[in-house]
């Protein structure tokens, strides 16, 4: 069984273990250097939107939250969604749940757009469980991140709340 709850700063060390194979091993962030439980614990407490943690078989696993699209005040009912799953959570709905459950208590929070970067725009996993939550591509910025030696696109996906 797992669970979903608002991340608390005891998770920041599961958290960065989610998320560390995805910055060294994929191309589906453009972070290169995995940020350390102490940056995760500084991102939690610093988060004015829901930052969620899904947990189960004795650990974390997997994380999504929203952080502010753009700075400018005209964004403050925009959001970023971000999620990453451990591997062995992977292909088993627990992205979906995650995202569902993000999505609802951004809305909740105030939020009418979420937005979704999905990097490398050849990212079927993510684009699927974008477009299954309802977000519809918006655009692709190409070539606009490099890293293992290739440029990679952004596709842009977006879907309204409230």
């Amino acid at each position: 069984m797992s669970t979903i709850a608002e991340a608390t700063e005891a998770d920041a060390e599961g958290i960065a273990a989610v998320f560390a194979p995805y910055v060294t091993d994929s191309v589906v962030t453009f972070e290169t250097t995995p940020p350390t439980a102490g940056q995760w614990r500084t991102k939690i407490r610093a988060s004015a939107w829901p930052f969620l943690v899904l947990t189960g078989e004795g650990g974390i696993l997997g994380y999504a939250l929203a952080t502010p699209w753009r700075p400018k005040p005209a964004y403050r009912y925009s959001v970023e969604s971000t999620i990453y799953l451990a591997a062995k959570a992977a292909g088993r709905g627990h992205g979906r749940r995650l995202l569902d459950e993000l999505l609802t208590r951004c809305e909740k929070a105030g939020a009418r757009q979420a937005i979704a970067v999905v990097v490398d725009s050849g990212n079927p996993a993510s684009r699927r469980l974008h477009a299954a939550a309802g977000f519809t591509e918006a655009g692709v910025l190409r070539r606009v991140g490099f890293k293992h030696d290739r440029w990679l696109d952004t596709l842009l996906m977006q879907r309204e709340l409230g």
